[in-house]
């Protein structure tokens, strides 16, 4: 008797019955887990930043997405004018702002 001949030359029929449902399903659970993982944090820490830059008022401090540290000295619709230093004050976008930042003492 050949070792050859124990072994399985052939690759086993396809099964066409369950297999695709269970394709379906498999494809229906990543994307539930890509879903849940993924997607709804980031839309939760999305509304969390959009709440944030609305609730802002003149006198916070302000921290942007380029690291400049200032207060926020005039608040219009999409725009900001914050005080850096002295009588220095950049006009940006809502949206370049980061976080609050409040020293600590």
């Amino acid at each position: 008797m050949n070792f050859l001949s124990i072994l399985p030359l052939q690759a086993a029929p396809a099964q066409t019955g369950a297999s695709g449902a269970g394709f379906w399903i498999m494809i229906v659970l990543l994307f539930g887990i890509m879903w849940l993982f993924m997607i709804r944090p980031q839309r939760k820490q999305q509304k969390e930043m959009e709440k944030f830059r609305n609730e802002l008022k003149k006198g916070d401090k302000i921290v942007t997405v380029g690291g400049i540290y200032g207060t926020i000295d005039e608040i219009k619709e999409d725009t900001v004018l914050v005080k850096v230093d002295g009588d220095v004050k950049l006009k940006m976008s809502k949206t370049a702002i980061q976080k609050d930042y409040t020293p600590n003492a």
